[in-house]
């Protein structure tokens, strides 16, 4: 729905958004659903990866293809999607959240497209992390659910279990390594992202007339090098959400890591994460940038 404005210097009739902000997020949180449910596994295996239970094994079965057989057997193919719930009700305002912060930024700040790397890199590193501050909380119950660790029956016992044993402070577990993953990813994925568009829309390639597949592929090379660079972050996050006793704090937990993995200690389920961020990421702003050029929200 548009409203109308006079020009009352030219008398013209503008065209105005109404509620731009929350359309971005309806569009974002609509985005990141489709892609959320679909690499799910990903995130399991991944989660199941960096657990203590498999993190110290060598067998073939500590492999991403061992843990994905492990599951299907014990737990059926659905256990491929056990802690959806979580991860939607943490993915999915996540995503509306971000990207209507990055909406309404934009236009406070007055920002033109494209945005120049400085800004692409401020604007995702600050989007992220307000919204990973008011979610650290499903964040938490998210990892948990995934693991073969703790065993809840909801979300909402999950809460309630978690504050009355660990009190806040368990609720908000990880919040410092989450954020120096999510801060960065978004930072470093949003600069890479524009900039690419930017020369694969100015260059004269094959279906550069058609937004979709440049989306997509500059989604896809911004993605894997920001799950690279933030991948130590992830592991040290879910060790301190999992063990929280034995992982005090982000010193404590990288120091615990390399002294029993090594450095290799902290790439721990990269591939199932790099590929779940990367397609997840990719197909969301794809989607996000379809659905809102198509609807002329700018």
């Amino acid at each position: 729905m548009q409203g109308y404005s006079i020009d009352p210097e030219h008398g013209e009739t503008k065209i105005k958004e109404d509620y731009p902000v929350l359309k971005s997020f309806l569009v974002g949180s609509l985005s990141g659903t489709f892609s959320t449910i679909l690499f799910q596994p990903l995130d399991l295996v991944k989660t199941r990866l960096q657990s203590k239970v498999n993190m110290h094994l060598d067998t073939p079965k500590s492999g991403t293809l061992g843990i994905v057989i492990h599951i299907i057997k014990n737990e059926n193919v659905f256990g491929l999607w056990k802690g959806i719930t979580p991860t939607i009700t943490r993915v999915v305002p996540g995503v509306g959240l971000y990207f209507s912060t990055l909406h309404w930024l934009k236009h406070t700040l007055h920002l033109e497209d494209p945005l120049t790397s400085t800004e692409a890199l401020l604007l995702g590193i600050t989007a992220r992390s307000m919204s990973g501050v008011l979610l650290i909380p499903i964040t938490v119950v998210k990892t948990r659910f995934e693991s073969e660790v703790y065993k809840y029956n909801s979300i909402a016992e999950a809460l309630r279990l978690i504050y009355k044993q660990e009190g806040v402070r368990g609720l908000s577990r990880g919040l410092i390594p989450t954020l120096l993953r999510d801060a960065p990813y978004s930072g470093i994925y949003l600069t890479f992202y524009t900039q690419l568009k930017s020369i694969f829309t100015e260059a004269d390639f094959p279906y550069a007339k058609s937004s979709a597949p440049i989306h997509f592929s500059c989604g896809i090379l911004a993605g894997i090098f920001a799950s690279i660079v933030t991948q130590p972050a992830d592991v040290i996050k879910t060790k301190m959400q999992l063990y929280p006793n034995e992982f005090k704090d982000v010193r404590n937990a990288a120091f615990r890591i390399y002294k029993r993995y090594g450095v290799l200690g902290y790439f721990k389920g990269i591939v199932p994460r790099m590929l779940r961020r990367t397609l997840v990421t990719a197909m969301a702003w794809t989607v996000y940038e379809e659905v809102t050029n198509f609807i002329g929200l700018k």
